[in-house]
């Protein structure tokens, strides 16, 4: 562990040094399901990936949903809510109420 710490930035070093609560279970969690070989889900967006966690299913939730992925070696050192959005592409479909086709192109104010 000390020397993949050497290798992040200082703010994922920190949070990796510092070991939170949740982040503490979670690394407890993925151990056992690493021994049964199944999916960890989680909560914990603010984890970051360790090398043990190579080749692991997490299914991240991401405010609505859990999103599964594959852990691989290009996500180390990164945050677990770096691969699973909490938003999505807006898309607007047609004028709102009592609106016609070309007043949707006007300005607001």
């Amino acid at each position: 562990m000390d020397e993949f710490s050497k290798l992040l930035k200082s703010r994922q070093r920190r949070s990796i040094k510092r070991l939170g609560e949740s982040y503490a279970q979670l690394v407890k969690k993925a151990e056992e399901a690493a021994k049964k070989g199944k999916t960890v889900r989680t909560h914990v967006r603010e984890a970051v990936i360790l090398p043990s966690w190579v080749g692991m299913k997490f299914a991240v939730y991401n405010g609505k949903e859990f999103k599964e992925m594959q852990i691989t070696e290009e996500m180390l050192g990164h945050r677990l809510g770096e691969f699973s959005f909490s938003t999505k592409r807006v898309l607007h479909s047609a004028p709102g109420i009592r609106a016609t086709r070309g007043s949707k192109f006007l300005a607001v104010k």
